[in-house]
């Protein structure tokens, strides 16, 4: 994971790593997803994407 220091300052130095994340066209919503295994880990609440994790295609 990226380093974020000073914590609470809301930005993050760097790309998240080993993650990606992926559009759910029926619910519109950012899920991410575990490079790795292909796990899928979290889902967005909002409609906006997650912070410094790369998008796939």
């Amino acid at each position: 994971m990226a380093k974020n220091p000073p914590p609470g300052d809301g930005h993050r130095k760097g790309a998240v790593k080993g993650r990606s994340q992926v559009l759910n066209p029926k619910t519109e919503r950012w899920t991410k997803r575990d490079t790795g295994s292909g796990q899928f880990m979290d889902g967005k609440s909002d409609k906006q994407p997650f912070k410094g994790v790369r998008k796939e295609k």
